[in-house]
């Protein structure tokens, strides 16, 4: 990345971050609305999304406990899910350029959304302030939608009764499907967890399928020319999305 931003570059790196922050925000009334469903009382979680932050882990860990699983279960799917964080970290360490104590705070920001949007930018500066952006708005949106999903769904009863337990599958899906029409490799590594998952749910105990799903990685693997393959294929598009 060049070290300085042209004109418009940290503007541009800011409305980026604003909309996907927003955007992505808003579906913590989902996750509000699920951990109801769940069981959770409404400080478990909103404690769940101020400490945990990542969208599919408490997901996983709100599904596998409304299901009945146990919540050793349940929390080993959800650090399996969230595990990648730290990849993220890797790559975004040299660019943050963060010590001491602001590593533990930046740490507990760095998910899909603000590293795409990070590593999206053209300069070092406007990655950073992309990176950000996206995460103070996230955490605020995200952990205000989660309260009032929470509460929202406990003055209504059993969430169930209005079909509010798909909202977590419906936001899932929404999130996913811009990777899902960018290219092959996503779109195999998603019918090879479904078809993992879908085959193994009737046999295993709740949570686990969810954990045994995730060997769909595998298909993702490719031989180091094949990006390349692929990046000629689809006209030499690089995809960003989180």
């Amino acid at each position: 990345m060049r070290m300085t931003s042209p004109p418009g570059a940290v503007r541009a790196a800011v409305r980026d971050g604003l909309g996907v922050g927003v955007s992505v925000g808003i579906s913590g009334l989902a996750f509000g609305a699920a951990a109801a469903v769940a069981g959770l009382s409404v400080a478990q979680a909103c404690v769940l999304s101020l400490l945990a932050f990542t969208g599919a882990s408490q997901f996983a860990l709100a599904g596998v406990v409304g299901g009945g699983g146990n919540l050793a279960a349940g929390t080993l799917g959800a650090v399996l899910l969230g595990a990648r964080n730290g990849l993220y970290g890797l790559r975004l360490a040299t660019l943050l350029r963060v010590r001491g104590w602001r590593r533990l705070l930046a740490a507990q920001v760095v998910i899909d959304e603000t590293t795409a949007v990070a590593t999206a930018q053209g300069d070092d500066r406007a990655a950073r302030v992309g990176f950000y952006t996206t995460a103070v708005s996230l955490y605020a949106t995200w952990n205000l939608s989660t309260l009032a999903g929470a509460l929202g769904a406990a003055r209504i009863g059993d969430p169930a009764t209005f079909g509010l337990d798909v909202l977590g599958p419906a936001v899932f899906l929404a999130l996913l499907w811009p990777r899902l029409t960018a290219g092959r490799a996503e779109a195999r590594v998603a019918a090879a967890a479904a078809v993992i998952a879908i085959a193994a749910t009737p046999l295993l105990p709740p949570g686990v399928p969810v954990m045994l799903a995730a060997v769909a990685a595998l298909a993702g693997l490719r031989a180091p020319g094949a990006a390349a393959v692929d990046g000629d294929d689809d006209g030499g598009r690089k995809d960003s999305t989180a």
